[in-house]
């Protein structure tokens, strides 16, 4: 385990189109969204904003630099304004399609310091990567051209907790058991490592369950990648 030094590192990168720190993975151009009429001042903002994500390694480092502002207190918050509220009202790039628990305290915007436009984000208790969470992915990465997917766990997981513990609950949580189980057999009921396990067992999931994903991480139109986010310092960590 890591945590790397920001701006990101790109002599990292992974095997099957996941992303380590072995290789560098290329991009190829992501798929367009039809052009809206937009303010001038407005319109050039959005293509600069492309501009500067033209690869998946752009947009894994604008992340990182984003979490650093973010720890270090000095959090930019940009695109939060009028204008941009304005430009993304007809028309959507995001950078980063992100999967991440439903957990409160992980306002996922807030913790990468991005705002209106640049994130698609589906949260799920556990970060579980179902049908219905892989298929919003597929439309986060194929239709509005993300180049990243991330799959973000936490800290102090609810859903991972009650998983290891296995005990009744009440109502359909336990539906979240199967998609977090396979994940704790080699973690010995220790939580952060079951939280690891869970990221990586999700971030494999998502080109076997989605042939469509699978496709873009072959073809390094999008790179996927494993995070933990700590609770307590607010520090997102890359997992290797």
């Amino acid at each position: 385990m890591h945590v790397l030094d920001h701006p990101y590192d790109p002599a990292s990168c992974g095997h099957e189109g996941l992303w380590s720190r072995r290789q560098l993975i290329r991009s190829a151009a992501a798929a367009a969204v039809g052009a809206a009429t937009l303010p001038l001042h407005a319109l050039a903002e959005s293509r600069r904003e492309e501009a500067a994500v033209d690869s998946p390694a752009a947009a894994l480092a604008r992340l990182l630099e984003g979490n650093r502002r973010f720890v270090d207190g000095k959090p930019i918050a940009p695109h939060r304004d009028r204008d941009r509220v304005l430009s993304t009202s007809v028309r959507q790039t995001p950078f980063a399609a992100i999967l991440g628990c439903s957990d409160s305290r992980l306002p996922v915007e807030i913790v990468f310091d991005q705002g209106f436009g640049d994130l698609f984000v589906v949260r799920l208790a556990g970060n579980i990567a179902t049908p219905e969470s892989l298929a919003s992915l597929e439309f986060g990465s194929l239709v509005l051209g993300a180049r990243a997917i991330v799959v973000l766990g936490h800290t102090r997981c609810g859903a991972v907790e009650a998983a290891l513990a296995g005990k009744p609950v009440p109502g359909q949580i336990s539906a979240l058991y199967q998609h977090i189980a396979p994940s704790l057999d080699a973690t010995q009921n220790d939580l952060d490592l079951a939280v690891e396990a869970n990221v990586r067992t999700q971030l494999k999931k998502l080109a076997a369950g989605s042939t469509v994903i699978g496709e873009l991480l072959r073809s390094s139109q999008v790179a996927a990648v494993g995070m933990v986010y700590d609770l307590p310092t607010g520090r997102v960590r890359v997992l290797e």
